[in-house]
């Protein structure tokens, strides 16, 4: 690792560091608090997929709907007004609402197959996203002055590693350069994320292989047509089988780092609590 005792992260004159997990676990709190407090860098991959390798896509389908309004597309063609996607770290809906949930087009679904397509353009989005890690790392210290720098993942990092490979391309490059961090959930935590979700379930990213079977088994389940799926009613009976499908992967990249409860992180207040709380994890990982 690169921290491989707790005194060596404690000393370090440079700390980096990867964060990932299930969303909902503070991986944004905990970016939010060391940029704003301890003046660290703070690389959110989201915003990066969201700007640089999906903005376009964003944008387009904004101008796309709009040049349906005889208005909007006589000010398009004219240039007389512009389209952009205002997406923050704080606010990532411009990137969640094109990906999009399938199903019932009356009810605001996408044909299953531009799902998948948006579905493959996110996972290139991520992967070039988190490959980048190191360039920000570099950018943050050359550039602005950085010492410190915060990788704050999203939460289907899982879906485009593979763990148990050790070349994996996205690991290797993450793990050379910064401390991995997991943030694991308890069984009181995920059921917490389900009732969350289903009071405003959202469209989030799923592996191919999970994506399809269980696409296929809702429908049969259900005796649908892909056209009468209810979007939201699919993403809600999907979100707890993703979660499960996700913990063995999140405990398999756990062992290129170390580990955090999602307990221990609701007691940090301040980076000195963040600092003696990674210290304590690299010494139980040894």
């Amino acid at each position: 690792m690169l921290y491989p005792t707790a005194d060596s992260w404690l000393t370090a004159a440079s700390k980096r560091i990867t964060l990932f997990g299930m969303s909902g676990l503070g991986k944004t709190f905990l970016a939010n608090m060391l940029r704003h407090d301890a003046g660290w860098f703070h690389y959110s991959i989201d915003y990066r997929i969201g700007t640089r390798y999906m903005g376009e896509y964003i944008t387009d389908e904004y101008k796309r709907l709009a040049m349906q309004h005889p208005t909007l597309r006589e000010l398009l063609m004219s240039d007389s007004i512009f389209i952009g996607s205002n997406i923050t770290f704080e606010n990532l809906a411009p990137l969640s609402t094109y990906l999009g949930k399938p199903g019932n087009p009356d009810q605001g679904g996408l044909p299953f197959a531009e799902y998948r397509r948006r579905q493959d353009q996110h996972r290139t989005a991520e992967i070039a996203a988190l490959l980048d890690t190191p360039y920000f790392c570099e950018r943050a210290k050359a550039l602005y002055g950085y010492d410190n720098f915060i990788c704050d993942s999203g939460g289907s990092i899982c879906e485009v590693v593979d763990p148990n490979d050790p070349d994996d391309p996205v690991l290797k490059a993450l793990s050379e350069e910064t401390l991995l961090i997991w943030i694991e959930g308890s069984n009181a935590h995920t059921a917490e994320l389900c009732r969350r979700f289903d009071r405003a379930p959202k469209p989030m990213y799923y592996m191919p292989e999970f994506l399809t079977a269980k696409w296929a088994e809702y429908l049969e389940t259900n005796g649908q047509t892909q056209e009468q799926v209810n979007p939201d009613a699919f993403v809600r009976w999907t979100y707890a089988q993703a979660l499960a499908h996700r913990q063995p992967r999140y405990a398999a990249m756990a062992k290129w780092g170390v580990t955090i409860k999602a307990e221990e992180v609701m007691q940090v207040k301040n980076p000195a609590d963040f600092d003696a709380l990674i210290a304590k994890a690299i010494q139980r990982q040894a």
